[in-house]
C-alpha cells in the first residue's frame, strides 16, 4: 500500500473513530433520514440555513466505516458554503466515487478526495453516498428521508 493509501486509510479510520458533528442539531431549519435497508447503515442529517447559506449541519447514526466518515467529513466541508456550493460539491462528490473526474473537479474537493478508490467497489459506492443523498433530499425539501435502494 502507498504511503498516500496510508494517510487516506488512516483519515477514513479517525473519521470513524470520533466522528465530527455527530449529534442532533436543535433547532435546524433542514432534516433528512437516509437508510440503506441491505446493508443497515442509518444516518439522520441535520442542517441550519438561511436563505442563502449553511449555517451549521450535523448527523448521528450507524452505519459502516465508510458511511460514517463521509457524514463527518461531508459536515466539515460543508459548514459555512453557500447552499448552491454545497450542491456542486455533493455533485462533484458523488460523481467522484462512482467514475472518473478531471482533475480539476477532484482537486475542488479537498480532502474528501480520500474517498476516490470507493468506485472500484461498487457495494460501497451507497454507503459513502448515503449521507450526500439525505443532503441532497433536506435541501430539496423533499420528503425528509431517502435510500439508497
Amino acid at each position: 500500500m502507498s504511503r498516500s493509501q496510508q494517510l487516506y486509510e488512516a483519515m477514513i479510520l479517525d473519521h470513524n473513530k470520533k466522528p465530527r458533528n455527530f449529534s442532533v442539531m436543535d433547532p435546524h431549519t433542514h432534516s433528512s433520514h437516509g437508510k440503506n435497508p441491505l446493508c443497515g447503515d442509518d444516518f439522520y442529517v441535520y442542517i441550519s440555513c438561511n436563505d442563502t447559506e449553511i449555517e451549521a449541519i450535523s448527523f448521528i447514526g450507524q452505519g459502516c466505516a465508510i458511511s460514517k466518515s463521509s457524514g463527518s467529513m461531508m459536515t466539515e466541508m460543508l459548514k459555512g458554503l453557500p447552499i448552491q456550493e454545497a450542491l456542486e460539491l455533493k455533485e462533484s462528490f458523488l460523481e467522484m466515487v462512482s467514475t472518473d473526474i478531471s482533475p480539476e473537479k477532484k482537486k475542488s474537493l479537498g480532502k474528501l478526495k480520500v474517498f476516490e478508490g470507493v468506485k472500484d467497489f461498487p457495494a460501497r459506492v451507497k454507503c459513502a453516498a448515503l449521507v450526500w443523498r439525505a443532503l441532497e433530499d433536506a435541501l430539496g425539501a423533499k420528503s425528509g428521508e431517502t435510500s439508497t435502494e
